[in-house]
């Protein structure tokens, strides 16, 4: 029996507080799905590296802003790396119930071991 898929996930948003960590949280302990969480503000509580970007699978941003940033900053690293758009707007709270129906809602399709 083939293993089942093991994924790298990150998430981006603006500070790294609300949006992006309630993802990381999210994914906690998943047996398929390893997340870690980042932002592209000079104030984020963990800012995006290279590093980030090299280890993950997967990079779901928030916003479009945010791609275009990585593009900016890391462009050559992200050759070859899937880059999806959440569309989820500044405007939640950490674990706010509704973003993290929002989250389950718009990672369904990307993420069928959800």
């Amino acid at each position: 029996m083939p293993a089942l898929p093991h994924q790298q996930l990150l998430f981006i948003c603006s500070q790294n507080r609300w949006r992006s960590l309630t993802a990381e949280r999210l994914l906690d302990g998943h047996a398929h799905y390893e997340a870690r969480s980042a932002g592209t503000e000079p104030g984020a509580r963990v800012r995006v590296t290279a590093g980030h970007i090299g280890w993950a699978d997967i990079i779901f941003v928030m916003e479009r802003k945010h791609t275009d940033i990585l593009r900016q900053k890391f462009g050559g690293a992200l050759a070859g790396k899937t880059i999806v758009n959440l569309r989820i707007p500044d405007k939640f709270q950490f674990l706010d119930q509704i973003l993290l129906d929002l989250l389950r809602e718009r990672l369904r399709e990307h993420l069928p071991l959800l």
